[in-house]
């Protein structure tokens, strides 16, 4: 007979990875990608940053909803999802950073 508590442990696991993706794909939602970040942060750093801190923002909602919702599981719910919003975040900061201090050909034009 298998036994069901083995088999919990390892859904931790599963609500860690689906909470860190999760919250990845709200930011890149949310935004543009750190490469279009860095070669148009002349342009655009400061709205495509506005844009990371509203995706950042929501993705803390979702998952500080999850984790209600799912007690069972918030320790790997929140694990997951501040992970992924420290990396995230700190991708698209090394990007602007990096963009502004050697500024190389936009992709985007304006006139």
């Amino acid at each position: 007979m298998a036994d069901i508590n083995s088999a919990n442990v390892g859904a931790n696991g599963v609500a860690f990875i689906v909470s860190y993706e999760i919250a990845c794909a709200i930011i890149a939602k949310a935004c543009s990608s750190p490469q279009t970040t860095e070669l148009n942060a002349n342009i655009r750093a400061e709205t495509l940053m506005k844009w990371v801190n509203i995706g950042t923002a929501e993705t803390l909602g979702v998952i500080a909803v999850a984790a209600w919702i799912d007690p069972r599981h918030r320790s790997a719910i929140v694990a997951g999802g501040i992970l992924s919003v420290i990396v995230t975040y700190a991708e698209y900061v090394h990007a602007r950073n990096a963009g502004l201090a050697n500024p190389g050909p936009a992709t985007e034009q304006y006139q």
